[in-house]
């Protein structure tokens, strides 16, 4: 398959090929501005209390690869005219020479990690910023979302003997336009393969529309993925509140917030036709059960399996039957006592009803 630089004329090649030299020329010193950004950004979230990223990692682009980026050319500007370079002057024009990337763990990092960076105003001067997708929910396709930051060095040495090295002639400022990357693991992990089949390949015969599709189908698997393990994180954050019994974990068991309590632990358990759950507020309270950690205490997994495995239900149990059984399993006695009818009250079905239960529960034990 024909490169980009085969397809130039003469005139074009002579300033790829004038460009290229340059390029190789300060490349070493280029990637010491490489190696300097990736340390400072690594330091950067090392030091950060409220940023977190995977991995950082960076790349100078290669000679080869440079060559061939700016050997892209722009269609004619008038009907019969002659194509031009794109990057007539890519030392002035490109910024994906010094290229790095922030790799996180959900979506919402990226938008703290960005904010993070930007942040910090006397080493980078952030000239752009912009979501990046392959595919966008306004045209109906799919495809990794990317945050580009273009960004801007600060006074920075080593910028100044890679321009030292440039052109000696000229004052070194220290001021050097670089492309930050900042995406998710799962995105990561889909452009990396992606880049390397379709925009890497340089056969056409190993080429199939199928590709295309399979793209596309796990671009929206990765929106799916990504969308769970965002929800899960989420879930996982708000059960971990519940036992700071200094903060979420000491919030009144309202019958409102027993019923958030709940659908977050026990989505699976939710069958009440009504919202009302106050009959679930005066169970616990009796037994002295007021704040949220105390609940959550309660509805310990293993101590559920244990329930139903001692009364082996023969229909699956609502919330307010569980909870019962879970009251019951944990207070015994005191708990018939606490909730149910005088033992001289005529008739004292609930009496019954616990006391059979308490029975098949001290029989498993």
């Amino acid at each position: 398959m024909a490169s980009n630089y085969d397809r130039l004329d003469a005139g074009q090649r002579a300033i790829v090929d004038a460009s290229v030299e340059t390029y190789a020329r300060v490349r070493p010193a280029l990637k010491g501005v490489t190696n300097d950004v990736l340390y400072t950004l690594r330091e950067m979230f090392k030091d950060a209390e409220d940023a977190e990223s995977l991995f950082i990692t960076g790349r100078t682009k290669t000679v080869e690869s440079f060559r061939e980026k700016i050997s892209r050319i722009d269609p004619p500007a008038e009907p019969g005219g002659s194509p031009t370079l794109k990057f007539p002057d890519p030392f002035r024009t490109l910024n994906d020479m010094v290229g790095v990337r922030v790799i996180t763990k959900l979506p919402r990092d990226n938008a703290v990690a960005a904010n993070l960076i930007k942040r910090q105003r006397d080493i980078f001067d952030c000239r752009g910023d912009r979501e990046k997708a392959i595919g966008s929910i306004e045209s109906g396709t799919y495809g990794y979302a990317s945050r580009h930051l273009i960004l801007r060095t600060i006074q920075n040495e080593a910028v100044r003997e890679y321009q030292a090295v440039f052109n000696p002639d000229l004052p070194a400022n220290g001021s050097y336009f670089f492309e930050c990357q900042i995406r998710t693991i799962f995105a990561h992990a889909w452009s990396e393969i992606e880049h390397d089949i379709r925009f890497k390949s340089q056969d056409p015969r190993a080429w199939s529309p199928q590709f295309d599709r399979q793209f596309t189908a796990t671009a929206a698997m990765l929106e799916v993925v990504e969308k769970e393990f965002a929800e899960l994180n989420e879930r996982y954050e708000k059960v971990r509140s519940f036992w700071d019994e200094s903060g979420e974990g000491a919030l009144p068991l309202t019958p409102d917030r027993i019923r958030d309590v709940w659908q977050t632990l026990l989505p699976h358990v939710d069958r009440k036709v009504d919202d009302d759950w106050g009959w679930a507020a005066e169970l616990v309270a009796a037994h002295g059960l007021t704040e949220t950690w105390q609940l959550v205490e309660l509805l310990d997994a293993e101590r559920i399996t244990e329930v139903r495995k001692a009364l082996d239900h023969r229909y699956s149990p609502g919330p307010d039957r569980l909870l019962d059984d879970l009251l019951l399993w944990r207070f015994g006695r005191a708990h018939i006592e606490l909730t149910a009818e005088p033992a001289d009250a005529a008739p004292h079905p609930r009496r019954d009803s616990l006391q059979r239960r308490l029975k098949q529960i001290e029989r498993y034990r």
